[in-house]
């Protein structure tokens, strides 16, 4: 239901539907699809309903069948994600991937688009009608168009990879935001920015990777970047374009699993955003490294709050406790990766000559100055870097000794 709403569509009924044997023909036996028709229809003086969602995946013959039984527009949930993804998608990336999956998974049905055309078909057997001409013109224009699309698909992700390894150079740290779909990322990540990324109570508000520069409690600087939301069941066309917006995830420094703790099915949830970054590679991260925002404690019980805030404490660190709505919390989680940060970071004793004003700026600008003493040798510093400003410090200026 959650998914229908996110499009904005009215859901006027919902039904469970148990299902023992799938039939090849419906999915549902006759009797479920028989006893929805006058629901379907309308039933004392209400109007009819437009289009019928089907929460799984149907195949080519079963849409059509159950739109011919049912006389109204029937789509299963892949094309209801698709529906959503395809009006949420704001880069050009995204608006090319959504597009490519829409493709692939509609010239699977053309031949539900091309049914009102069968009675056309002539000839003597072995060669075409009408209607199988126009079915193989709208595959090959699909095709065509599926061709075009990888081919742009490649250029803008070779611009991207551009993009990152000048990133790379840039010295601040990347902190990423992952979760299941309306967690609230989107309200963390305005709360700790005080930016406007569209925030809405609803699935797939996000769908565009959104970066803002964060500073925190140290001194340090980092990016803080907000991704899609994760669903369970993702449809196989929109995998790779899934994926695509996650590689940000595979290139942070931290990644952060914000999970809505008052959900009634948070459990779930959790395990699958943990499949899908282990699906990125990221087992290490997940196993290790991984820090989780227990989001929405506002909205538990007492009790509940007590015992999640005692895990937390237990958790050394790795489960945080907050409300992104009301900002509760978000200190201690910026402290966390203050110290997440200072636990990878690399510790140098410098000599600088007075002179060297450049090279002393960036030191205080890209890593914590601990110490400093002047006498007639020079500036002696004691400098915290992470690893890749060390790896810059050493490549540019020589480096000092690592201690």
């Amino acid at each position: 239901m959650g998914l229908a709403q996110a499009i904005e569509l009215d859901v006027v009924a919902a039904q469970a539907v148990a299902i023992a044997r799938p039939r090849p023909s419906t999915l549902f036996g006759g009797g479920v699809v028989d006893s929805l028709v006058d629901l379907i229809k309308g039933e004392d003086d209400e109007p009819p309903i437009d289009v019928v969602v089907v929460d799984g995946r149907l195949t080519p013959v079963q849409q059509r069948n159950l739109e011919r039984a049912w006389s109204t527009k029937v789509i299963d949930r892949t094309g209801l994600i698709l529906e959503i993804f395809g009006a949420r998608a704001r880069t050009r990336e995204g608006r090319l991937q959504v597009e490519l999956a829409a493709l692939t998974y509609a010239r699977s049905r053309l031949v539900r688009s091309w049914t009102h055309l069968e009675r056309q078909r002539g000839g003597l057997g072995f060669v075409g009608g009408p209607g199988e001409t126009q079915i193989e013109t709208d595959r090959r224009l699909i095709s065509e168009r599926i061709d075009r699309l990888r081919r742009d698909l490649k250029d803008v992700k070779r611009t991207r990879g551009l993009h990152r390894q000048a990133r790379r150079r840039v010295p601040y740290p990347i902190v990423a935001l992952v979760g299941y779909t309306n967690a609230g990322k989107s309200t963390l990540f305005n709360t700790l920015t005080r930016a406007e990324v569209m925030a809405e109570d609803q699935l797939f508000a996000t769908l565009d990777p959104t970066m803002r520069g964060l500073d925190l409690p140290s001194g340090r600087s980092v990016i803080l970047s907000d991704t899609v939301g994760f669903v369970s069941d993702l449809p196989h066309e929109l995998v790779d374009a899934f994926h695509a917006t996650l590689e940000e995830v595979c290139e942070a420094d931290i990644v952060v699993h914000v999970r809505d703790v008052a959900h009634p099915d948070t459990e779930q949830q959790k395990a699958d955003v943990l499949e899908v970054l282990r699906s990125l590679d990221l087992d290490e991260t997940v196993d290790n490294d991984l820090i989780e925002v227990a989001n929405k404690v506002d909205l538990l019980a007492a009790e509940d709050r007590e015992v999640l805030v005692n895990q937390a404490g237990r958790s050394n660190g790795r489960v945080i406790p907050l409300s992104a709505l009301t900002g509760a919390g978000t200190a201690d989680l910026l402290a966390a990766f203050d110290a997440r940060l200072a636990r990878a970071a690399t510790t140098v004793e410098v000599l600088l000559a007075y002179e060297d004003g450049a090279t002393l700026a960036w030191l205080y600008d890209h890593g914590e100055v601990m110490a400093r003493q002047d006498d007639d040798a020079g500036m002696h510093l004691t400098v915290r870097l992470d690893p890749a400003n060390a790896a810059r410090f050493e490549q540019r200026h020589g480096g000092g000794s690592p201690s």
